[in-house]
């Protein structure tokens, strides 16, 4: 059977919350806990892409910074794709605290059904290419082609692969609330989240 790496992605630069967001904390815990207790089930293999090793050497993950600092969040995707061990790797934002690890599997089953290079959600918002599954040498190559292309948005190499969109349709399949994709960017979100958490959950 195929095994799962399951990369955590906290190397943001968390502007807007002004302090590192994967370790803030929403109902007593860090955001990234919460993350971790969703996808633990499904990870045959869990890592963090950050770049502050002790802040989240708590968690006793292996911790992995970015292979080519300050290039942003599509650095820390080749990153998470160059360190994982296995051929398929969900990436996960430390911040989505309801990522839906149901979804993923569906998407990783998805992603050996169809040889497809990654099966990525897509919206009427855009992609969620943090919400994803990929087949780590080929997407990884991508990436790394498209950052040696000075290029930034992490989805700027899509079109180079074989590219499934995990349709709005698939998606309401697993996340009926519409909570999988919520992130927490500034401390007004947090201060939000805290307050309807529990109902919620």
């Amino acid at each position: 059977m195929s095994k799962l790496s399951v990369s955590i992605q906290a190397g943001g630069e968390s502007k807007r919350m002004g302090t590192d967001k994967g370790l803030v904390l929403l109902s007593g815990k860090p955001l990234i806990l919460h993350v971790i207790e969703r996808v633990t089930s499904i990870a045959d293999e869990m890592i963090i892409a950050c770049n502050d090793i002790s802040g989240y050497a708590q968690f006793n993950l292996p911790i992995f910074p970015d292979i080519f600092p300050g290039l942003g969040a599509l650095s820390g995707l080749y990153t998470a794709l160059a360190s994982a061990t296995h051929e398929y790797v969900a990436v996960v934002a430390c911040d989505m605290i309801f990522v839906n690890a149901e979804m993923l599997k569906a998407q990783f089953q998805l992603l050996q059904d169809t040889g497809a290079d990654c099966v990525v959600p897509v919206t009427s918002k855009g992609f969620e290419p943090f919400h994803a599954v990929y087949r780590r040498t080929v997407c990884r190559d991508a990436v790394k082609a498209a950052l040696s292309d000075g290029k930034k948005r992490v989805d700027s190499w899509f079109g180079e692969v074989n590219f499934f969109a995990f349709s709005e349709e698939l998606i309401s399949r697993y996340d009926q609330d519409g909570k999988a994709f919520i992130n927490i960017n500034t401390p007004g979100d947090l201060a939000t989240l805290e307050f309807i958490f529990r109902d919620l959950e």
